[in-house]
């Protein structure tokens, strides 16, 4: 791993080396380093005035844009600390948690009731402004990024990553994949997501063409394999849903030639997916990429496609610096195989939480190595005779049928592998009688091409009795997505428990 560089640093050395480069691609227009850079001078200029005094982090309110990108730049060139919430959070919880993360003041490019001042970082500064200045100065354990979970428990919690966390993944992630000159990366996730930490923040760090697709549009197929044809995209990191979609435009618009790396994250890859992509991408890598926000990427697994290709996928070997272990039942770690909770420490990861108590999702372990604090994942991970790791659900969806222990993640997948299943969501309802009773809502790939008793009999052939869902709804419609493309399993349950 190269020796780690603050990001704005890195940035500011891109942009000097190659200012007429292209950095970021929107909308049709494309924003060379030079321009970029000094859109992120005037951001900064904006944020220094804002907020004068370094010590406290400043809110963002932002949708995805180059001005977006500009003005995280600028914070960071400030040497500010910043917290970058989803924008589709309603109004009270980002109020909320602006006044949890102490933030003095809420920047954006765009008026908004929630914003204190308006920062364009398009216009030029009266006067011309100051020339340009070195990035402010940075500690390694200084706070850079602060990100949110997906709060899919109640209010996100807020994820602080340190300049140097960020430093570092930004050098594992140049050498791991092509992110500079002449590479270009398509970013597909929300700028609060933490995977824009590889195709957005990284790819400029390294002197990369950022390819920024538009969330409103990030369902359509045409629309997105467009971008990926128009500006050559050589990398493509994203969840199932994306690669799903390019499949489904490819088929009518012709296989996508110029990519030379697909990174699947955010969730388990299905195998009707995976089944799909070889003529799609004929040039292409595949790497299945392990991480969450608390630690960013973890493991790595580059799937071997000599051979079949199975799901789920392996997670692969742990990064750089990485150490791990698997707690079973009674806490211990594993020395052989078995599965349970499993446990992470990177060089990437935050030192716990801003707003929440943490006491026990990141400390030591009694069996791990002394003096490295560990992240409790919340993932179900089988480690198996040959030393492979694969992740087989989230502890959160481990539920009691009938006092059978059940993943509904393992009961998506399972529909999921049925041909004619195009979308499939098991969610557990409370059951006075089972304890839980599950209920699988499936979108068929064609009208009629699928019904309840088929994916009945296909589940119980199978799966465990327990593991059969109670109800299969059967949908015409796409099942509603989060803002990052995963399947919304709340608004499912908790439409289902309103009924």
């Amino acid at each position: 791993m190269t020796a780690p560089v603050p990001l704005a640093a890195a940035f500011t050395a891109r942009a000097a080396e190659r200012p007429s480069a292209p950095a970021l691609v929107w909308e049709g227009r494309t924003i060379g380093y030079g321009e970029l850079h000094a859109m992120a001078c005037r951001a900064r200029a904006a944020v220094e005035a804002a907020a004068p005094r370094p010590g406290r982090p400043v809110g963002l309110r932002v949708r995805k844009s180059p001005e977006a990108v500009a003005l995280v730049l600028g914070c960071l060139m400030a040497g500010r600390s910043f917290l970058l919430p989803s924008h589709e959070l309603p109004d009270l919880p980002l109020k909320e948690l602006y006044e949890q993360a102490g933030c003095t003041v809420v920047l954006g490019p765009a008026d908004d009731p929630l914003v204190d001042v308006v920062v364009d970082p398009s216009a030029a500064a009266p006067g011309g402004g100051r020339g340009p200045r070195p990035p402010a100065e940075v500690a390694g354990d200084d706070t850079g990024f602060l990100l949110t979970t997906s709060g899919s428990t109640g209010l996100p919690k807020i994820v602080p990553l340190s300049q140097g966390a960020v430093a570092r993944f930004t050098g594992w992630a140049g050498d791991a994949f092509p992110l500079g000159p002449g590479s270009s990366v398509l970013n597909y996730a929300p700028l609060n997501f933490d995977l824009c930490l590889l195709d957005v923040w990284s790819t400029l760090a390294h002197g990369g063409t950022v390819v920024l697709a538009d969330p409103e549009r990030g369902t359509s197929a045409r629309y997105l394999h467009g971008l990926v044809t128009g500006h050559r995209v050589t990398l493509i990191q994203g969840v199932p849903l994306l690669f799903e979609l390019l499949t489904r435009a490819a088929a009518e618009a012709g296989p996508l030639t110029t990519p030379e790396h697909l990174v699947f994250a955010g969730e388990a890859m299905p195998a009707r997916v995976l089944a799909g992509l070889p003529p799609v991408f004929p040039h292409a890598r595949w790497f299945n990429n392990y991480g969450c926000t608390e630690t960013n990427n973890s493991f790595l697994h580059e799937v071997d496609r000599t051979g079949p290709v199975t799901a789920p996928l392996p997670i692969g070997r742990p990064l750089p610096g990485v150490r791990w272990l698997i707690a079973g039942d009674d806490g211990r770690a594993l020395t052989g195989p078995g599965q349970g909770e499993l446990l992470v420490s990177t060089p990437f990861q935050t030192a716990g939480y801003a707003n929440v108590p943490d006491g026990r999702k990141f400390a030591p372990h009694q069996d791990g190595v002394p003096g490295v604090v560990y992240y409790r994942s919340g993932d179900v991970a089988r480690l198996h005779e040959d030393g492979s790791l694969s992740v087989l659900g989230r502890t959160d969806y481990m539920v009691k049928v009938r006092g059978t222990q059940v993943s509904t993640q393992h009961v998506e997948s399972i529909l999921l592998e049925h041909p004619a299943v195009a979308e499939a969501a098991v969610v557990a309802l409370p059951d006075p009688v089972a304890g839980h009773r599950l209920h699988a809502r499936v979108r068929p790939a064609a009208p009629g091409s699928v019904n309840v008793l088929t994916l009945r009999r296909y589940c119980a052939e199978r799966a465990v009795r327990a593991a059969v869902p109670q109800v299969f709804e059967m949908v015409s419609e796409p099942l509603p997505r989060t803002s990052t493309g995963k399947v919304d399993r709340n608004r499912i349950r908790d439409a289902l428990s309103a009924e």
